[in-house]
């Protein structure tokens, strides 16, 4: 079972005071977690990094981390990775993933949410204890630094929501929600500003962790399909 971490690497590169927080990137950071925490074999793919649609469509279970670089994307990828997850790719999409194109094309929706940048404080509810992506996390997580997503955030109606979260300005977001698309199963998980330390909270890559096992299909997903250009104009 392929698990690939795919992160924009964008803030990491361009900004001294992400590069000194994560200085391997985000992905440098979730990816050996996953591998201690799953037994499937994790690897990792940036978006500066050339060919690397083909590593991100060789994924069993995709975790998506994109946050200004969301429309260089090409189409074309992401129907395929569309495609992908209705065969039964799992996907778990992090923070400002969930404004992504490929996000946005597989709900339907704008996927957009209110947000301050900021220092608050997020406590992460666990609303339905016993999913498996709730799995030994505190009730609440804490997360003393994090920027704040807010409601109304425009998806659909969650087929399960797990967690909402509460901030220090007393606005609640839907911070862990499932959805079934086709043979796939998606999971978005919005904690993990890229200047914050979320990721560096053990409870959070847990929660990672967990989602990967639950969204992993029951076997490896057979090859991508073919290249074809996708539809103009469908999403945005």
């Amino acid at each position: 079972m392929r698990v690939v971490v795919f992160n924009e690497n964008h803030h990491e590169r361009t900004r001294p005071e992400v590069r000194a927080r994560y200085p391997d990137g985000i992905h440098g950071l979730l990816a050996p977690s996953l591998a201690a925490l799953t037994p499937y074999d994790v690897t990792t793919a940036t978006q500066d990094q050339d060919g690397y649609g083909e590593r991100v469509l060789g994924a069993d279970v995709l975790v998506w981390w994109g946050h200004l670089r969301h429309e260089e994307v090409p189409r074309d990828l992401v129907e395929r990775l569309r495609e992908r997850v209705l065969g039964g790719m799992g996907l778990v999409v992090l923070h400002s993933g969930i404004g992504s194109r490929l996000t946005r094309a597989l709900l339907g929706t704008s996927c957009a949410v209110r947000w301050r940048h900021g220092d608050d404080r997020q406590l992460v509810w666990t609303v339905k204890p016993g999913h498996p992506i709730a799995a030994g996390i505190p009730q609440p997580l804490v997360i003393e630094e994090d920027e704040m997503y807010g409601e109304p955030f425009d998806i659909p109606e969650p087929d399960e929501l797990v967690f909402v979260s509460g901030f220090t300005g007393g606005e609640v977001f839907r911070s862990g929600a499932c959805y079934t698309r086709g043979a796939g199963r998606v999971f978005l998980f919005s904690p993990g500003d890229q200047e914050c330390p979320v990721y560096h909270l053990p409870e959070v890559r847990q929660v990672i962790a967990n989602a990967v096992w639950w969204a992993a299909p029951a076997a490896p997903v057979g090859p991508p399909p073919r290249n074809e250009q996708a539809p103009v104009g469908w999403w945005r």
